[in-house]
């Protein structure tokens, strides 16, 4: 159970990371840039509903690529062999998987804070 908590938590800061790193960072200047930092214009992070919705995004990419594979291998394509198939669905299945533990965890939460006692 802990080894699967690990892997969402660690899937989870992978996709923070990826949205991160699409944030624009180029609107400092290199040279000024802590010099901003001390004055006071701090770099904001992504908030965590745009963390949640790069991660559905990701999901949701990664089982259209299974799809489109699946689907370019019925076909008879080259180039879409049945490992390449069947890792495409292991990640998306895993992926989804995820995003439901996740989801899971997210309203347990939400219940044990409307449940506490004022």
């Amino acid at each position: 159970m802990s080894h699967s908590i690990t892997s969402v938590l660690s899937q989870i800061r992978s996709m923070q990371t990826q949205v991160n790193q699409a944030a624009p960072a180029a609107d400092l200047p290199r040279s000024n840039a802590i010099q901003g930092l001390n004055e006071g214009n701090a770099v904001t992070a992504p908030s965590f509903s745009q963390a949640l919705q790069g991660a559905l995004k990701g999901v949701n990419e990664t089982q259209q690529k299974s799809g489109q594979l699946a689907a370019a291998f019925e076909q008879g394509q080259p180039g879409a062999d049945l490992a390449k198939v069947m890792v495409a669905a292991q990640q998306s299945q895993l992926a989804f998987r995820a995003t439901v533990e996740v989801r899971n965890r997210l309203v347990q939460a939400y219940q044990d804070v409307m449940n506490m006692p004022l």
